[in-house]
C-alpha cells in the first residue's frame, strides 16, 4: 500500500466554500463519495486545513495501491460525483486545471517509524 501526502492552496476567499463542500461530501454525498473513492482505488483519505501567512492550504493524505491512478481517476472520470468533486473542489476551490497532468510526485525525504 502506498501512502502519499501533498498540499494544495485554497484560492483567496474560498476557505469557507471549501469547508461547505467538505460538509456536503461527509453529509448528503457520503455514500457517493465512498463509491467514488473505491473506484479511484483510495483506501484512506484525510484532509486538514492549514492556515499560514501565505494563505490557506489543504494538507491531503492518501493511501492507495496506485497513487498515480487516483490522480488520473479524479481528473478524467465521467462519474457525476467525480465531476462534482473536480468542478467544485479541484477547479473552483484550488484553481487546478484538469486538462494538464498533475505535478510530479513528491519526493519522500524522511520516513521515521518507532
Amino acid at each position: 500500500m502506498a501512502t502519499y501526502a501533498f498540499i494544495q492552496p485554497i484560492k483567496a476567499g474560498k476557505t469557507q466554500v471549501w469547508k461547505n463542500y467538505v460538509k456536503e461530501m461527509t453529509g448528503p454525498r457520503k455514500d457517493a463519495l465512498k463509491a467514488s473513492r473505491k473506484k479511484a482505488g483510495l483506501t484512506t483519505e484525510r484532509a486538514w486545513l492549514q492556515s499560514t501567512p501565505m494563505g490557506d492550504f489543504v494538507v491531503v493524505y492518501w493511501e492507495a495501491e496506485d497513487i498515480g491512478k487516483v490522480f488520473q481517476h479524479f481528473m478524467t472520470s465521467k462519474d457525476p460525483t467525480d465531476q462534482w468533486f473536480r468542478d467544485k473542489i479541484l477547479v473552483e476551490v484550488h484553481g487546478m486545471n484538469p486538462s494538464v497532468p498533475p505535478p510530479p510526485m513528491n519526493e519522500l525525504i524522511l520516513d521515521f517509524k518507532a
